[in-house]
């Protein structure tokens, strides 16, 4: 029996306290001494000219194209192979000289990634499913994961938000059983001052318990899915409910925010959401300002934008600046990006996104009509599985469609399975289809969640 098997099992009392002790070990991970270093020197950046911030991102990237040369076996023999020197790559324009990095080379190679010279007792373990479906594990470092901490509350305190500050948070975890029928369809986590919503029990007859707890508790803080907070939204819009509070912040993530998103959250919260991009990978992030602009991080990360083959706009390519332990130079994200061709009057250095593509998702409808948003978690780190995408025809009907990667076998499937039928619980038929090929959208991106159902579709909400 795993641990969240147990965790399934114990009262709900007891649940609430282990929420709170995870949470308790998170914050020490992600918030510790250090942090608070990594966030004052993160947000003493935040205004360097456009040519200080380009020299220390070079420098940065500098000292990584050595590290990876000389410990890290993949690169060696790529350098060598190219007949390309660490001394060859002194800046950001140099990157090219290398070719992208592939998600299915990381899997297919992934120990000679590793460098040699980070033990593994300050080695973290990380995964990520990313917005293609395909599973990755990795290790990174204590170092990394507070540098993308402080980039990403650095740009939260630059709209208020301070550490501590109570959140409702509308995310991924299970932290609900799928089959309780009743309230309430969250979990505490005090330590990390969060309200655990449950986004697996979002339904039209469950909704009025999710807004009475919001206004119990009134945490001005909401993150999550923007389908989860649509969800949310479009109920109160409908049944003409109020919270009876003001929620002053609204902070989405993991999805791209659709405009349609942005005005119903407005009208439901009063409040404009904000949204950053970023991943576990760290090789990119992006966060929007005060003003309303979505700026490139140049100092987190090198991000080049080229042109996408597939569609309109740019494919991005990033190259974590951190993560000594599994480095990832010029990595494929498999996103797509749009740019600006106006600055931003804030005063941030860098380069300004219009709009980003890769994470946008329908719903999966249950045979109870609740809908789920965001089921990348039931592939995270399945590294057999080379591509996903789960397609529904009809509501209460779940298909799976994988592209098989090499190493695929019946333990596979059965994990796979064994997790999409945790996540709905009995109110879905699931079956996996195998497929040569993942049919992508027009400008290349596969979506991970596509729905024939009318009611599922991302669009219905709007």
């Amino acid at each position: 029996m795993n641990s969240l098997s147990v965790y399934q099992r114990l009262p709900i009392l007891l649940q609430h306290a282990a929420c709170s002790l995870a949470g308790g070990r998170i914050q020490y991970v992600r918030f510790g001494p250090a942090f608070q270093r990594a966030l004052r020197d993160a947000e003493a950046r935040t205004l360097w000219s456009l040519d200080r911030i380009q020299a220390y991102r070079d420098q940065q990237l500098r000292v990584l194209v050595d590290h990876c040369y000389r410990t890290v076996p993949f690169y060696r023999h790529r350098f060598d192979e190219l007949r390309v020197r660490p001394e060859d790559i002194t800046t950001f324009d140099d990157l090219d000289l290398l070719p992208t990095l592939t998600r299915e080379e990381i899997q297919r190679c992934y120990p000679d990634i590793i460098s040699r010279a980070v033990p593994q007792r300050q080695q973290v373990a990380a995964s990520t499913s990313g917005s293609t479906g395909t599973g990755l594990r990795f290790v990174t470092t204590q170092a990394a994961v507070h540098s993308t901490w402080a980039t990403w509350w650095r740009y939260r305190r630059w709209h208020g938000i301070e550490l501590g500050t109570w959140c409702g948070h509308f995310g991924g975890r299970a932290v609900v059983p799928v089959s309780q029928a009743v309230p309430p369809f969250w979990r505490y986590n005090y330590p990390g001052r969060q309200i655990l919503f449950s986004v697996y029990h979002m339904a039209p007859a469950t909704l009025d318990a999710y807004v009475a707890e919001l206004r119990r508790r009134r945490p001005p803080w909401l993150h999550g899915y923007p389908s989860a907070l649509a969800l949310l939204a479009a109920h109160m819009l409908d049944r003409r409910l109020e919270l009876g509070y003001d929620v002053r912040w609204i902070t989405t993530g993991a999805e791209n925010l659709m405009p349609q998103q942005v005005t119903l959250l407005q009208r439901a919260f009063g409040v404009r959401p904000r949204q950053h991009y970023g991943m576990a990978e760290s090789v990119a992030n992006i966060s929007e300002c005060e003003l309303g602009s979505l700026h490139v991080d140049e100092d987190y990360a090198a991000v080049e934008f080229i042109p996408n083959p597939d569609g309109p706009g740019h494919r991005i390519i990033g190259t974590s600046l951190t993560n000594l332990a599994t480095p990832f130079l010029r990595y494929d994200v498999q996103d797509v990006a749009v740019l600006s061709n106006d600055g931003c009057p804030c005063g941030r250095p860098g380069r300004v996104v219009a709009s980003l593509d890769g994470r946008a998702e329908d719903y999966v409808i249950l045979k109870n009509g609740a809908r789920l948003g965001r089921m990348y978690h039931v592939v995270a780190g399945l590294m057999n599985i080379r591509e996903a995408q789960v397609y529904q025809r009809v509501p209460g009907e779940v298909v799976i469609r994988v592209v098989r990667g090499a190493g695929y076998g019946e333990s596979d499937e059965a994990q796979l399975l064994d997790r999409v039928r945790h996540r709905v619980a009995g109110l879905a038929e699931v079956r996996v289809d195998y497929v040569d090929a993942v049919q992508r959208s027009r400008t290349g991106k596969l979506r991970f969640v596509v729905s024939d159902v009318p009611e599922g579709q991302l669009e219905y909400l709007c």
